[in-house]
């Protein structure tokens, strides 16, 4: 069963489109959910829970259609919003248990998961306290667990590391590897951070002026430079990186003794490196053909369409 489906789904607000003629499948996974602001990402979120209808084509998630049984769906959903969302007054014990409850799980039932959730999240010691007394990473996996109360399928996160500091952001993309990896959850990861959708995805979904421009497995989608490798090396690499500069070799320097990135010449062979190395007395390690990073591999899909 695939995760989510899409045929020729449009979304109008009156004469605006915010979503195109979409049409796409999505396996079960990590997805990243990436675009600019304006580009339809929130949208797309808000079909998928079934919080709106498209105005135009047809979609499913888990298998359940989203017109026929939203309410099931949304069941089998988590949703983390990017907004504060939090009761000020109210303790975040009782905030993830009604969020359970919403869910329709019986209230003893909602109480046990709370418990046990905050736990898992390293919120036992302030389960107690009232939301608006949490830091801002608190209350983001406060969210989380509200998210994650009644044991959805899949998880819809809406910048999640949003005002973190680098520890905190570090912290929640863990809990998120780990629910993906440990837990078996799908997750879709819409956010504006790449490094974010590189660290915790597999595939990834580039939405683009109310149009998917890109779909599938990062690395599938990734293009190789030609040219462009990663050298290491065991030994003194100060002659190898003379000699390879001096046989028109490009090296960019990264501050590492025994690392370097190159553009090689367009009739370069990859035994020269290692004839080099030789003459160098030196032992190369490791000579891989490098790949674009995500953010280049976005700009590439999306094209020059600012």
């Amino acid at each position: 069963m695939s995760l989510l489906e899409l045929d020729h789904v449009s979304h109008f607000y009156g004469t605006e489109r915010a979503l195109n003629d979409v049409t796409l499948r999505i396996e079960p996974g990590t997805v990243g959910l990436i675009g600019q602001n304006g580009a339809g990402k929130s949208t797309l979120l808000k079909i998928l829970m079934g919080l709106i209808q498209p105005t135009q084509g047809s979609s499913s998630v888990l298998g359940l259609d989203i017109k026929s049984q939203g309410m099931e769906l949304r069941g089998r959903i988590g949703f983390m919003p990017e907004t504060e969302a939090l009761v000020p007054g109210m303790r975040g014990f009782d905030l993830v248990a009604l969020a359970g409850e919403l869910c329709g799980m019986p209230r003893k039932q909602a109480l046990r998961r709370s418990h046990e959730v905050l736990s898992h999240l390293g919120l036992e010691e302030a389960r107690y306290r009232r939301c608006e007394e949490y830091s801002v990473g608190m209350k983001q996996r406060l969210k989380l667990a509200a998210a994650l109360v009644h044991d959805p399928e899949l998880l819809l996160l809406d910048e999640p590391t949003a005002g973190l500091d680098p520890d905190g952001r570090e912290a929640m993309l863990a809990l998120l590897k780990s629910l993906a990896g440990r837990h078996g959850k799908s997750l879709i990861l819409s956010t504006h951070l790449l490094g974010d959708v590189d660290r915790v995805c597999d595939q990834v979904l580039i939405v683009h002026r109310g149009v998917v421009r890109g779909v599938g497995r990062i690395g599938e989608l990734r293009a190789q430079y030609r040219g462009r490798y990663r050298l290491q090396w065991r030994g003194d690499g100060v002659e190898f990186l003379n000699q390879l500069r001096t046989a028109g070799v490009t090296v960019h320097a990264n501050g590492h003794a025994d690392l370097a990135f190159v553009e090689t010449p367009v009739d370069w062979n990859v035994r020269q490196f290692f004839e080099l190395s030789c003459r160098c007395d030196l032992t190369l390690r490791e000579v891989a053909p490098q790949e674009e990073d995500l953010e280049e591999l976005y700009h590439r899909v999306i094209g020059n369409q600012d």
